[in-house]
């Protein structure tokens, strides 16, 4: 994908471009699940907003504007549906044990915000991460290279479900980065667990789509003259989750429209999203270490829809076949099948 001059991808191509945050995850295999930390002790703001009708969520009021606190110490991003929320126990005490936290006369609290995503139709139906996964995740957390692919909180992600999960391909999660002008940064990290297609928004061209008979894709169009009542019925299985981190000093209601903004990222990489069967989450966070004007809020902003829906991409392309579901790149390689 090309990029103006000005909008170069960071050192990495990762969140981890913005200085300050660090990835670590906890992967399972076997069970097909797994759960990824942002470790962000460092932030001066962050913010959240929730466009899907099916989210998982915890500790993600706390970050309203009208509310005292207004940032976080973490970010889980996990597979296991309502189950994984249990990974935030063990970032809790992971960053306990670290003296991170907010202040209070007591004791310091961590405020570990947390989303999940539905992965256990594939795998095992009772793998989840727990609050040892989160600790585990938490513990390796660095500010080097992120792992992308089939691995953490997309170890069991999914994409392309609108004729079933038979017809489904493996996606994953993915990072991206963009220096924009006087040196602001945007990084993000995505775990897409779609029930939509997936398409590149640089090209129009179709990424990921069910598995067509004889190999390739099945278009939006065709899907959607396909569909059954059974398919929509199963359909409340999905979720993308996305966490956006920038350098820029903006202040919390202007990190809460970039919040909003990073939802554009989503609707341009993925068609149908924000539907009733995803939980679809972004988070943005500001480690404020670079003074910027007002109105870098909206460089920050577009910064973070490109990042976004490149990260999404990469998560899709980088991801790799399990429990019998192939990725996008491995369908389109294989031989061809009958129809």
């Amino acid at each position: 994908m090309e990029h103006p001059a000005d909008w170069r991808p960071g050192k990495r191509d990762a969140i981890t471009d913005v200085a300050g945050i660090r990835v670590g995850h906890w992967t399972n295999r076997r069970g097909a699940t797994g759960c990824t930390v942002v470790l962000c002790e460092g932030s001066t703001a962050a913010a959240v907003d929730i466009r899907g009708g099916a989210p998982g969520s915890r500790e993600t009021d706390v970050l309203g504007a009208a509310n005292a606190v207004r940032k976080c110490h973490a970010v889980v991003l996990a597979g296991g549906s309502a189950f994984g929320l249990a990974a935030a126990d063990g970032v809790m005490r992971w960053c306990a044990e670290h003296e991170i936290g907010f202040p209070t006369t007591v004791r310091k609290v961590p405020i570990v915000s947390s989303a999940v995503l539905f992965d256990l139709g594939i795998g095992r139906a009772v793998a989840f991460p727990d609050a040892d996964a989160g600790y585990r995740a938490a513990s390796r957390a660095t500010a080097g290279t992120v792992a992308q692919g089939s691995v953490g909180a997309g170890t069991g992600a999914t994409v392309a479900k609108m004729l079933g999960p038979e017809r489904c391909l493996k996606s994953g999660i993915g990072t991206a980065s963009l220096v924009g002008p006087r040196g602001i940064t945007v990084g993000a990290i995505v775990a897409t667990n779609a029930a939509g297609h997936v398409f590149d928004p640089a090209t129009g061209a179709l990424v990921a789509g069910p598995r067509a008979g004889g190999g390739g894709f099945i278009g939006l169009p065709e899907a959607m003259s396909r569909r059954t009542a059974q398919m929509e019925a199963m359909l409340l299985q999905n979720t993308t989750l996305a966490v956006v981190a920038t350098n820029a000093a903006i202040d919390h209601h202007q990190l809460q429209r970039v919040a909003v903004q990073a939802h554009d990222g989503f609707a341009r990489a993925i068609m149908p999203v924000h539907t009733f069967a995803d939980g679809d989450i972004a988070f943005a966070i500001s480690m404020g270490h670079l003074e910027v004007s007002a109105d870098d809020a909206l460089t920050v902003g577009i910064l973070a829809v490109r990042a976004v829906e490149r990260a999404i991409l990469t998560s899709v392309r980088l991801a790799t076949g399990s429990h019998g579901v192939p990725s996008a790149g491995e369908w389109n390689a294989a031989p061809s099948r009958p129809p």
